[in-house]
């Protein structure tokens, strides 16, 4: 039976469930960044205010054994960082895509590779997934770097098959297995 998000520990991470006194951190230390957004489907946000309302949408759906959201924070400052989760789930296949974004204070850390393995551990040895996988513009280097020290491999690109704050963009997709999961 699916448990949804649970806390996840790593030596430098703990990825937990968002609370709504997270916002303003959120908002400051990555949601109002145009350089954070450049590659994402939702705009910066203007205010707190919006980012308190995306947080309580995200909070309200915790109840629900499918849903994956978690905060990022630093174990050392107990900084929140970012975000990473899992939707579209597909149980035929039992599929998942992840996303993640990340503040750009602390990026070249390794903090988002680091936090996507914990996931992709616990979705194919916990929530017994077989297929995790990611879709972003093919131009956001940043994240080709992370999905691949994740051990993710490349399937293809859908020329035009997406859509950011760039406009209609190339997508990417790059999968792992639950048999090539080596964490």
């Amino acid at each position: 039976m699916a448990q949804g998000t649970v806390t996840l520990k790593t030596s430098r991470l703990t990825l937990r469930k968002f609370n709504i006194e997270d916002a303003p951190e959120m908002f400051e230390n990555w949601a109002n960044d145009d350089e954070v957004t450049h590659y994402l489907t939702w705009a910066p946000h203007g205010n707190v205010d919006i980012t308190k309302e995306i947080l309580q949408a995200w909070i309200d759906q915790y109840d629900n054994p499918f849903t994956y959201n978690w905060a990022i924070v630093l174990n050392e400052t107990n900084d929140l960082i970012g975000n990473i989760s899992a939707s579209k789930y597909d149980p035929k296949v039992k599929a998942v895509c992840v996303s993640f974004c990340e503040g750009k204070d602390w990026w070249g850390n390794e903090y988002m590779p680091e936090a996507l393995r914990a996931v992709i551990s616990y979705l194919v040895h916990e929530e017994n997934i077989e297929r995790v996988f990611v879709s972003f513009d093919k131009d956001n280097e940043n994240s080709i770097k992370t999905v691949e020290k994740a051990e993710m491999k490349k399937e293809g690109v859908l020329r035009k098959g997406g859509f950011n704050n760039q406009g209609i963009v190339d997508s990417i997709i790059y999968s792992i297995l639950k048999d090539e999961v080596t964490y």
